[in-house]
């Protein structure tokens, strides 16, 4: 029988709220606590002359985890929220003038990748088959479950290449063991991509997903295949009202459930009694009691500066780090008085030096000379978010995260007008007079990301994937050395990402539920 427990989770970002959803369907009494205006955390929303911009995550993927969650509380989704399928996922731009329609279908997506090469349309197919059988065998270790040693993780390999999954379409045991062979080898992901395709143009386009995590596809393993394959399989998906239309709708199914969120409410410190989370101080002193702590925010940070040193953790915290941030990013959001017909939903201007920008991501840790520019055009779906005839363009460059050199003070508006230089540059469209049609701008640097999020080092996704042991070395949900503390969010296990950061959610109310059966 449960032992239903007062919970006091720190932070309302996407993975507070799910794990809040899971404890309080569960019968536990939950309290949220959100240092910021509203919930969301880096899923978050601006408003301006008339504009909306949502200021973190453009594109929902994965979108049976968010039904899952929905159904946890009883609920349907359609009930809150109207999420619309994009048939063009994606739309890309090439400095040598091509464009790449990146289309839902699978059909129309072979044939776009054959009028580029004829061998990679028909590589697809293989690629998409091998890229399902490699997420059938990770996601249970890596996802769905909390992450257990590598010999656990090694087990639960053999029992899927032994017994394989319920699927459809049942792999064969050769195949489950290429599979898991892929998925444990010291394969990059470009590595492995260039395995399957010959044109550069596709190549640099599966590349990119690597960037879904912070990480760079020349040192990401090639069991990160499952990144595009996630968003192949079942597409990219957009909430009417914007996204952070998502964060609104966990909020109402929280506050239904019984859930008391309060927000404008800074956490100063983690109680800890003889090695047991006890609750929470406040800012001004006031102390919350709960008989468990769920942490929302940064694991690091966390570590840092929510727990007092006097509990001994020093050396656990140095440890934590030395672990690689994820890269940051540096975001422009423009609201102008014409629109740009020639602009999808999604978009990236691709450079021409791949490479060369994970070098000055990870390596050089400086702001890339000729960055890959994302513009997101919402108004292509959602004709609401901006005023009639005018486009709402959320605009992002991948940045390196903050080291002691970092000056985003000093650069960000240099910064700007490079950005803007380069998509003025393609000549596969006009966007040359951006400049003059501006009614309203807003920039974001990794700077913003640290203070308002509390993220180690301004980073977007917590820890980068790019070490070879980095599904083993990421922090796990539960800390180990503090009783009742567990942890959620991008900075902990199963990774960055909208659909995982409310698995984390999850997991934690499972172990919760295993800890306190």
């Amino acid at each position: 029988m449960s032992v239903y427990k007062k919970v006091l989770i720190i932070g309302a970002g996407i993975g507070g709220l799910s794990a809040a959803i899971h404890l309080a369907s569960q019968g536990h009494q939950v309290s949220l606590l959100e240092r910021q205006p509203r919930v969301g955390g880096k899923l978050n929303h601006l408003e301006m002359d008339g504009f909306s911009f949502d200021t973190g995550p453009s594109l929902i993927t994965m979108p049976y985890v968010l039904r899952d969650l929905f159904a946890t509380a009883g609920r349907r989704l359609e009930d809150y929220l109207d999420l619309q399928s994009l048939d063009e996922t994606c739309r890309y731009f090439y400095r040598d003038g091509a464009i790449l329609h990146a289309w839902r279908d699978h059909e129309k997506l072979a044939r776009e990748f054959a009028h580029f090469n004829k061998h990679d349309g028909e590589s697809f197919w293989r690629f998409l088959k091998q890229a399902r059988t490699i997420f059938e065998a990770s996601a249970d270790p890596f996802l769905y479950n909390s992450l257990g040693s590598p010999m656990d993780v090694l087990q639960t390999f053999i029992r899927f290449v032994l017994q394989g999954h319920a699927t459809e379409e049942q792999s064969g045991l050769a195949e489950r063991l290429n599979a898991v062979l892929t998925a444990l080898a010291p394969t990059t992901l470009d590595q492995h991509v260039r395995s399957f395709f010959e044109d550069e143009h596709i190549r640099q386009l599966f590349d990119r997903y690597a960037t879904y995590n912070g990480s760079s596809p020349y040192q990401v393993a090639s069991v990160y295949s499952i990144i595009p394959y996630v968003e192949l399989a079942d597409g990219g998906w957009y909430p009417r009202g914007g996204i952070y239309a998502l964060a609104q709708a966990l909020e109402k199914v929280a506050r239904e459930l019984g859930v008391e969120i309060e927000t404008n409410c800074e956490v100063r410190r983690i109680l800890v009694e003889h090695g047991q989370a006890r609750g929470v101080v406040l800012a001004g002193d006031r102390v919350l009691r709960s008989d468990l702590v769920v942490a929302n925010s940064d694991v690091v940070t966390t570590y840092r500066e929510l727990l007092s040193p006097a509990i001994g953790q020093a050396r656990l915290t140095r440890k934590l780090e030395q672990l690689e941030p994820s890269s940051s990013g540096f975001v422009l959001l423009l609201g102008t008085k014409r629109e740009y017909p020639e602009l999808a939903h999604h978009n990236i201007f691709f450079s021409d030096d791949y490479p060369a920008e994970f070098q000055d991501l990870f390596e050089r840790k400086v702001p890339q000379r000729q960055p890959t520019v994302y513009v997101c055009a919402t108004t292509r779906t959602d004709p609401s978010q901006a005023p009639a005839g005018h486009e709402n363009l959320f605009v992002l460059v991948n940045a390196p995260y903050l080291t002691a050199k970092s000056n985003w003070q000093q650069e960000a508006l240099h910064y700007r007008d490079l950005v803007l230089d380069v998509l003025a540059s393609y000549p596969q469209i006009d966007l040359s007079d951006i400049r003059e049609q501006l009614v309203c701008e807003r920039i974001l640097t990794p700077e913003d990301f640290q203070r308002n999020y509390g993220a180690n080092a301004g980073s977007i996704y917590g820890l980068s994937s790019n070490a070879r042991m980095a599904p083993f070395t990421r922090p796990t949900n539960r800390a180990l050395e503090i009783q009742g503390l567990y942890f959620v969010g991008g900075s902990t296990h199963p990774g960055g990402g909208v659909p995982l950061v409310m698995l984390s959610g999850k997991i934690v109310a499972g172990l919760i539920a295993e800890d306190y059966a």
